[in-house]
């Protein structure tokens, strides 16, 4: 075979190495990430059961929330259900094109929810700093827009990241994660990838470092105004708005950071493997357990649609 054809990027499917080799530590990784997508699958399905149901959610800040889920439904569904059956399987081939759309659409999903994270942070330094002005200043018109602004900017960023990514020529088609991830496949090319760590580095930079300097930002005005008010209690409710957002803010952005702006090393590969696991198996099964426990709104949704049932 000729150096021009072993250069080529003509593959028609990739062999995952998964997350382990071990059979019985991937029968146990199996009803582990079963239980944990089947606890994503109900607990967001059912925030959007109730911020539909509710009047009483029908608000800015849950509309944001309803759209979280929804993201966290779509990006759990694009890894865990073929993660599965890989466990189970001797076998772990994805085709090319399955592969393409995976990383198109976890890059998309991922950078979206970073997105939605900062309008979240907006929304609550709005609610916090400007209560009187609240409903006026985040009317519906702009709770479409920022929502519909944070998918298009986080799958803009996907399928240019996505496009480039899949251009260079590979070397071979093992593939040593458990689904199709940027840093990966990177690692199959036979050519010069420095114009592609250019990319990632600036993708990293808009879909990470951005949105979490919004956040900051946003907190650091917060933290500011609810150092003004004089009653514990008014600090402990305005706190108390901002807690669940922030656990998850913390979860989500750190996690990231860990993978892209972490020290490589020797088992980098591995750490990737394990947080990419946290972040599309058990973040999405984290948010909504975090916006549920810590909010009285929600509880009370629920208790009122199980009081339907009786």
């Amino acid at each position: 075979m000729g150096q021009e054809t072993t250069n080529q990027t003509w593959v028609s499917e990739f062999i995952l190495l998964g997350l382990c080799s071990d059979w019985g530590t991937q029968v146990v990784l199996f009803v582990l990430i079963l239980a944990m997508y089947l606890v994503t699958i109900v607990g967001n399905s059912l925030i959007l059961i109730l911020i539909r149901l509710d009047s009483r959610l029908h608000t800015p800040m849950y509309f944001f929330l309803s759209v979280l889920s929804f993201v966290d439904l779509s990006y759990g569904n694009s890894f865990a259900p073929q993660t599965l059956v890989h466990l189970l399987s001797a076998q772990k081939r994805i085709p090319f094109k399955s592969c393409v759309l995976q990383l198109c659409a976890s890059l998309g999903l991922g950078g979206s929810e970073f997105f939605l994270l900062a309008v979240m942070a907006y929304d609550r330094y709005v609610a916090v700093c400007y209560p009187l002005h609240y409903t006026v200043i985040m009317h519906g018109g702009l709770c479409l827009g920022l929502a519909a602004g944070c998918l298009v900017a986080g799958f803009s960023n996907s399928l240019m990241e996505t496009i480039i990514t899949f251009q260079l020529p590979l070397c071979h088609n093992v593939l040593n994660h458990f689904a199709c991830e940027t840093l990966a496949v990177l690692r199959l090319a036979c050519g010069d990838i420095s114009f592609n760590k250019v990319m990632v580095a600036i993708s990293g930079f808009l879909v990470i470092i951005l949105p979490c300097s919004l956040v900051l930002l946003s907190y650091a005005r917060i933290v500011a105004a609810i150092l003004c008010i004089r009653s514990a209690h008014g600090r402990h409710k305005a706190f108390g708005t901002c807690a669940s957002h922030l656990t998850v803010v913390c979860m989500c952005f750190g996690a990231t950071v860990f993978i892209y702006l972490g020290p490589r090393s020797a088992s980098s590969e591995n750490k990737e493997k394990m947080v990419a696991l946290f972040y599309a198996v058990v973040a999405p099964m984290l948010n909504p357990l975090i916006y549920s426990l810590r909010n009285k709104e929600v509880k009370a949704a629920l208790g009122k649609l199980l009081e339907k049932f009786r």
